[in-house]
């Protein structure tokens, strides 16, 4: 059986999809650290940063560089922190890179990553709309 995250970029499970490019699937956290923190990942199963193929680091990490800004814009954050675990805390063994909102005292500290949680899927769905509106203007 296909990782969760594989299962997500096929279609086959169930994510708020912010992004669908070529190389690149962005999808909101169920578990978001703040609301519309985002996780890109390679279309391409690979498990972590070292066996991602030359190719594609650039479509990775400009993907990333444009849902950083769009996540800035579409929820009025102050910037963003970008983060990739490779094994150790990495909840699915799917590469995935972390786009998460941020605020000048907004409370995260270090690697202490607190969760929250949408509302509902309505809230959810809110948030991933608003980002794929500012995303489909990029």
């Amino acid at each position: 059986m296909a990782c969760l995250f594989c299962r997500i970029v096929d279609g086959d499970a169930p994510a708020h999809v912010v992004l669908d490019a070529e190389h690149v699937v962005g999808f909101l956290d169920v578990r978001p650290v703040f609301k519309g923190h985002v996780l890109l990942v390679p279309r391409e199963h690979v498990d972590t940063l070292l066996g991602l193929q030359a190719p594609m680091v650039e479509p990775l990490f400009t993907t990333t560089q444009r849902v950083a800004a769009a996540v800035t814009e579409a929820f009025g954050a102050e910037g963003t922190f970008v983060a990739m675990n490779n094994v150790v805390s990495q909840s699915v063994p799917h590469l995935h890179v972390h786009v998460v909102p941020r605020t000048k005292g907004d409370g995260l500290r270090g690697f202490f990553w607190p969760r929250t949680r949408y509302d509902d899927e309505a809230d959810a769905a809110e948030h991933a709309a608003r980002l794929r509106s500012v995303l489909a203007g990029r």
